[in-house]
């Protein structure tokens, strides 16, 4: 989960919250590993205090995600998230 600045690179929060959605669903038909991925973004009339966007994503195993993490699609994704969020929150868990 990430929660975004309300302006940075002179976009507004939304605006940014939905380039990361683009962009991270794009990642979908760039990286084989992924089984699923999907992100949602808060609704405007959700409470104060929420986090911004959510990612859930889907891999079949570990090496899986280490894969999709260490892949330069991903990794420009992530650079731009960096400069827009001001928090993270995030686990990986087996099923």
């Amino acid at each position: 989960m990430f929660r975004l600045a309300d302006e940075a690179l002179g976009e507004t929060k939304s605006g940014n919250a939905l380039k990361i959605k683009t962009d991270l669903e794009a990642l979908r038909g760039k990286i084989a590993e992924i089984v699923k991925i999907e992100v949602r973004v808060n609704s405007e009339k959700a409470p104060e205090g929420n986090y911004d966007v959510v990612l859930e994503s889907e891999f079949k195993d570990f090496a899986a995600l280490k894969i999709y993490t260490e892949h330069p699609e991903h990794q420009r994704v992530v650079d731009f998230i960096g400069k827009v969020r001001i928090d993270r929150a995030a686990i990986d868990y087996e099923f």
